[in-house]
């Protein structure tokens, strides 16, 4: 009986390991479901007939436990298709890997997969998300949408049933057609530690009960259309961040005083919002790593900050330096801003350290470059009064009528002893009322907790008093029934400047009233005959100087324009005066050129240094727009009030050979004309001055947006992914410029595959390396400055390729004795130097790089000391 009690035994654990070795048949039908969905299912690597994905063997990138499937990990094998409607119905599935492949058409729910952990489904082509696509994921750890076209005409919503996955660490929704308000109850979830929802089209203000959550990462940057909006006051108290990126949205108010707080925190990006007020302290005091402020409207000075890297460009702080404090009536000012919350009508027109220069709007200077008036009537202040008005100690009026002001009158606005009118109409002000000097009218109608008292006019029966000179931005006074506050009569004074005079509207002033009006029309009738005779006088010498001038010079003729016209500059020899016409010519004319000047066959404008002097003052730094490697850049204005940008290469002794070359340059730049590059108008070389002259582009407050920068960059990508320059004429027209045939190919995967430089021999193993950097390089140049990402973006996504393919042996010994573990200003240093003694780096020049040839008469080596 043993040996059948052992056979019996051995019987029963076989058909109990080959009962459970088989996969469920639902499960099975659903994994062949999905195989048949796939337009390349052969990538899958599955048996043609299997039926026991389970195995012995199991199939590639199927888990099972107990005969069920419970994971699927296909990500990054380019699988294209859809996926079965049933899929939820695999219910002990626990990780799905899906992520980038081109999964296309609509997500099937995942309701019911109540074991469901992890969800990678990012980097795909899903176009619809069912509205009950979260039901029931309760055990729900990761969940990573992003970068799936989801919804796109309409867009979606973050449901509520995903409040129910508690468990829920990291959520990823990004780019992928997010609308709406940022649900509330995501600042409650308990343990989410990743919440980013960055590139979608989120409204709203960021939910007050994210107070409360322990949030590590937070990115809610770059919403289309307005972006989200409201103060950011929350992040606060979010102890626990350590990355918050809310750039690109309208977020308002201050920076919180108390963000100092957050002491886990090492990368803040606050850049492209509607952010105003002061620096706080204890941001400047924060051991960051990375502080991005740029592009808000923050004011005063700038601190010293402690961050690791920080940038605040294109702000309106007071100085250019940080820890150099404001002027002290800027400091006024700009408190009266901070009871008066900040009002962005104001902190857009009140930039600098001198409210007597620039557009401080509604602010009036006296003669000696103090603050006289303050006149904001109707401008939607909100706040109250502040005391360091005070300090502007020149004040004669203040008129601040028509809003809605709340408080009190500050006490010390009595020791303004020259204070005359101080306007607080139709606001909210409150008892009480300070004892003004003699002479000082205070009006006060129209403030309800003020009923029942009277105006205080303390002003003496003088019919004229005349405050300092009004600004010209200034709103004009509004004239009331009765109390009525002095209304402005402006005059022109012999220098130009703006006087006012302010009468009160009293009966026995009529008369004087009447004279000074009829005196101010003369004087403007005066003014008008002087300026018309004025502008005969210079219209004179302007034709006399034409006909004596002595050169004549042309621009390139525009072959676009059937009558070829041209554009003539006319120069001076004795006064070097410029000046533009237009004429027709059928050839290109390049007379009139100085004996030393070189003329090339491109026909561009020849102009003379002397010219070049003059519309530039004698290249003055005052009319210094930027410096390079080439060397400085000025801007000029021709007599006819064209505006030219002279490009002026640092002097030095110039041979024939680098004249030649110089030349060369110019016939290329001259025929590149296109809508989004400045065109080069001409040159000059006469002994060592090397000169370029463009049209000017004058920039949206004398700053151009790092983004251009960017955009440069993702063209940069582009030729090295294709091989190809960023023009070419000699292409097809649809291939001519780079960027924007690059765009419409970068989508496809065969196009992009057929576009790749042959000499990156690309093969599956690259491919998903390649469509990454190609989604940057079309991400940089999005057609929108702010739809471009920062820097930062760009070598995050990159750093990670860079450690992906990083070589495990040091090639550096390879490249002919060059370290380059050095500085690039050095090593250029080194391979100028071996240049110049006729050292060949053969496998340099063997190289298949995809960098285009040189054109021919270009210079063959660097030149310049630092390469650029």
């Amino acid at each position: 009986m043993g040996w059948y009690t052992s056979l019996y035994i051995v019987l029963v654990l076989y058909f109990f390991a080959v009962g459970y070795s088989v996969t469920d048949p639902n499960d099975l039908k659903i994994l062949n479901d999905f195989k048949n969905g796939l337009d390349n299912p052969e990538l899958l690597k599955w048996p043609a007939d299997g039926d026991d994905p389970c195995g012995p063997p199991s199939w590639p990138h199927v888990f099972c436990s107990n005969g069920r499937v419970t994971q699927i990990q296909v990500q990054n094998l380019g699988l294209k298709g859809s996926l079965p409607q049933n899929f939820n119905q695999l219910s002990k599935l626990y990780n799905i890997g899906l992520q980038r492949n081109k999964f296309n058409g609509k997500l099937p729910t995942f309701s019911g997969l109540s074991e469901l952990e992890f969800a990678y489904l990012d980097f795909n082509e899903f176009d619809t998300i069912s509205s009950d696509f979260f039901y029931g994921l309760s055990s729900l750890r990761v969940l990573a949408l992003d970068y799936n076209p989801l919804n796109k005409s309409t867009g979606w919503s973050i449901p509520d049933s995903l409040a129910n996955s508690v468990q829920l660490t990291n959520l990823s929704f990004i780019q992928c057609n997010l609308v709406g308000p940022v649900p509330e109850y995501l600042g409650t979830l308990p343990s989410l530690m990743a919440l980013k929802l960055s590139y979608n089209s989120l409204s709203g203000e960021i939910p007050a009960n994210f107070g409360q959550s322990l949030m590590q990462i937070l990115w809610l940057n770059d919403q289309a259309d307005d972006g989200m909006t409201g103060p950011i006051d929350v992040v606060a108290k979010m102890v626990s961040l350590e990355q918050l990126w809310l750039h690109g949205n309208q977020f308002t108010g201050t920076i919180p005083e108390d963000i100092g707080a957050l002491t886990s925190l090492k990368d803040l990006n606050l850049n492209r919002n509607q952010l105003v007020g002061l620096i706080p302290g204890s941001l400047a005091n924060m051991k960051l790593d990375n502080l991005v402020l740029n592009n808000n409207l923050l004011m005063g000075p700038i601190p010293k900050f402690k961050a690791g890297n920080v940038s605040y460009d294109s702000n309106s702080f007071c100085q250019s330096e940080p820890g150099v404090a404001c002027a002290a009536d800027v400091n006024a000012l700009l408190d009266f801003l901070g009871r008066m919350n900040y009002p962005v009508n104001l902190v857009s027109q009140w930039s600098g350290n001198d409210p007597c220069e620039g557009p401080w709007l509604g602010l009036t200077c006296n003669p000696n470059s103090k603050v006289s008036i303050i006149n904001l009537p109707r401008h939607n202040l909100s706040g109250t009064l502040s005391p360091s008005i005070a300090n502007l100690d020149s004040l004669m009026e203040i008129r601040l009528g028509r809003n809605r002001i709340n408080g009190s009158i500050p006490k010390n606005f009595t020791e303004l002893k020259f204070l005359r009118v101080l306007d607080l109409s139709d606001n909210n002000v409150g008892p009480p009322l300070p004892e003004f000097h003699d002479g000082m009218k205070l009006v006060i109608e129209g403030n309800p907790l003020l009923v029942g008292t009277s105006n205080h006019s303390n002003v003496p029966p003088s019919p004229v008093s005349s405050p300092p000179p009004e600004s010209a931005q200034s709103p004009s006074t509004e004239t009331k029934p009765d109390n009525t506050p002095p209304s402005p009569i402006t005059h022109s004074s012999s220098n130009s400047s703006i006087s006012s005079i302010y009468v009160h509207s009293q009966p026995q002033s009529s008369k004087r009233l009447k004279l000074l009006i009829v005196a101010g029309i003369a004087a403007v009738g005066i003014l008008v005959l002087m300026g018309i005779l004025l502008s005969i006088y210079c219209c004179k010498k302007k034709k006399k100087a034409l006909e004596a001038s002595s050169s004549i010079v042309v621009h390139p003729r525009d072959p676009s324009d059937p009558e070829n016209l041209v554009k003539i500059a006319v120069s001076n020899s004795t006064m070097g005066s410029l000046s533009a016409q237009t004429a027709t010519s059928s050839g290109s004319t390049n007379s009139g050129a100085t004996e030393n000047s070189h003329v090339i066959e491109s026909g561009n404008l020849v102009i003379s240094v002397q010219v070049l002097r003059k519309v530039t003052k004698n290249f003055a730094q005052e009319n210094e727009v930027g410096r390079g490697g080439f060397g400085t850049v000025y801007k000029g204005e021709l007599e006819d009030g064209t505006k030219i940008a002279v490009k002026r290469m640092e002097a030095g002794v110039m041979t024939g050979k680098a004249v030649d070359e110089f030349q060369a340059e110019i016939g290329v730049l001259s025929k590149v004309r296109h809508r989004h590059l400045v065109s080069l108008l001409g040159y000059s070389i006469e002994g060592s001055e090397r000169i370029l002259v463009y049209e000017y582009m004058p920039h949206v407050m004398g700053k151009i947006t790092t983004k251009v920068d960017v955009f440069s960059y993702g063209v940069v990508l582009m030729e090295l992914l294709t091989g190809l320059t960023a023009l070419d004429e000699e292409r097809s027209e649809e291939r001519r410029y780079l960027a924007e045939w690059f765009w419409r190919i970068k989508s496809s995967k065969e196009k992009l595959m057929a576009a790749i430089d042959p000499a990156l021999e690309a093969n599956e193993e690259t491919l998903e390396s390649i469509a990454i950097i190609a989604e940057l390089a079309g991400h940089c140049t999005a057609r929108e400055p702010y739809h471009r990402p920062d820097m930062g973006h760009a070598v995050n996504v990159l750093s990670q390729l860079v450690e992906k393919w990083k070589p495990t042996i040091d090639e550096s010994d390879c490249y002919s004795g060059i370290d380059y573990s050095l500085p690039l200003p050095q090593m250029l240093k080194v391979w100028q130097e071996a240049e110049s003694k006729e050292i060949s780096y053969t496998s340099l020049e063997d190289s298949k790089g995809s960098i285009p040839a040189r054109p021919a008469g270009f210079a063959d080596s660097f030149t310049s000391s630092d390469g650029r």
